[in-house]
């Protein structure tokens, strides 16, 4: 009699499914609402208090300005290290990718511009009469969550072209760009140019560095964390650091920037630029640690019970980013698209479906990891008005998930039907 013994998965094997699994979409925005999920049970609980204890834990060199609470270091820092990642795909993109022809990056740019300056007008609209600065938040809505949107659309959208989803990446990348911009000229005070002339100094050596084709972490490191200290000093909110790191990186293969990757049919070696290199090492760390662990600790909101809920929503600033994010975020996009594809050298090239773009416009409407970043910059952690904008963050971020993912969800089965 034979007998057969099962089969065994390899270390390495087993190994390399684990980390493809991390690295899809759809697995990010599960860990990302995990956290979130996490976050506001804590906050309504018994175990409130340990949760808020622990976030305004303070630790770091005073010397250096860093000694800062728990939040602080989760959004000053692990966000850098999402920003670098954004970077990374952004430099790629201008350099070598979609955003390189002005044709084809024009409709995803403009789609963008529309998809932050609408949010903001009606956010400003709610707010404008409003006591206080609660004005100030006018950009909260106009942030849409890359790791929220794309995990949404992996999920639903697995029928649809393409090129729709390159169109949201796209979106989300430069949405991202417009955020970074804003955070670094309009929520940044008390600005100290000698530490940000100082950050250039290990900036410029990273850019030398990586130039080179350096890619040991022990010359990076140092570098990249110095760089962040003395942007953080000089007022400039710190995420921008890892912008500017990455900006340096090669986004092309030259003779020393580059890594192989493969060999193509011939034998002849295949080489990606370290942009890609940098990304593909920092993307899991930006998933697995940064965005939940930020998100765990920013998205912690006491919401109060029945009775807070109902002073929330009669906030303006709460139902301006409600409004900004469901309402502002599709019609911006969809309106300046539809502007700019009236242009005929842009109609001929354009073939995507208005429907498509509808659900797409909704799931731009999902303003979390930034938006709640932008919040605490405009409001200060903790403060009541803060706690509202995350209600109106969390409510208008599910209700563009559900909307755009139910109709990409619909528009995708009946593509498969066809």
């Amino acid at each position: 009699m034979s007998s057969s013994s099962p089969s065994r998965i390899a270390p390495h094997e087993l190994w390399r499914g684990i980390r493809q699994t991390v690295r899809t979409d759809a697995f990010g925005g599960l860990l990302l609402l995990v956290a979130t999920v996490a976050a506001l049970v804590l906050a309504n609980s018994p175990a409130a208090g340990w949760y808020t204890g622990l976030r305004g834990t303070s630790f770091g060199p005073e010397f250096l300005h860093l000694n800062l609470s728990v939040g602080h270091w989760t959004a000053d820092g692990l966000l850098a290290i999402f920003f670098f990642v954004v970077g990374l795909e952004l430099k790629e993109e201008i350099v070598a990718g979609r955003l390189r022809s002005p044709r084809i990056a024009a409709v995803p740019v403009i789609g963008a511009l529309g998809g932050v300056i609408v949010p903001a007008l009606i956010f400003v609209a709610f707010t404008a009469s409003a006591p206080g600065d609660a004005v100030h938040g006018w950009a909260i809505p106009t942030a849409t969550d890359i790791a929220f949107a794309i995990a949404v659309f992996a999920v639903v959208a697995k029928g649809l072209p393409p090129a729709l989803r390159v169109f949201l990446l796209t979106l989300a990348v430069v949405d991202d760009l417009f955020a970074i911009s804003i955070i670094a000229t309009v929520y940044t005070d008390d600005l100290q140019p000698l530490w940000l002339l100082a950050a250039l100094v290990p900036l410029a050596l990273f850019g030398v560095a990586v130039r080179f084709g350096v890619r040991h972490w022990a010359i990076l490191l140092p570098l990249a964390v110095v760089t962040w200290a003395l942007v953080h000093a000089s007022g400039v909110h710190a995420t921008i650091a890892g912008v500017l790191l990455a900006f340096t990186v090669p986004a092309t293969v030259t003779r020393r920037a580059r890594v192989q990757v493969a060999t193509d049919a011939d034998g002849a070696p295949v080489f990606d630029p370290l942009t890609a290199h940098f990304a593909d090492r920092f993307g899991s760390i930006s998933t697995l640690v940064a965005i939940p662990v930020f998100a765990f600790f920013a998205a912690g909101v006491t919401v109060g019970g029945w009775d807070g809920l109902v002073s929330a929503f009669a906030d303006p600033v709460t139902l301006g980013i409600l409004f900004g994010l469901v309402v502002g975020k599709p019609v911006g996009i969809l309106l300046a698209v539809f502007l700019l594809t009236r242009v005929p050298a842009v109609r001929r090239t354009f073939e995507l479906r208005w429907l498509d773009l509808i659900g797409v416009g909704f799931l731009a409407g999902i303003g979390f990891t930034v938006a709640l970043l932008v919040g605490e910059l405009s409001f200060g952690e903790g403060s009541l008005a803060d706690d509202h904008a995350k209600i109106g963050i969390l409510t208008g971020s599910v209700i563009a998930a559900v909307l755009g993912g139910t109709m990409l969800a619909i528009l995708s089965r009946r593509d498969r039907r066809d």
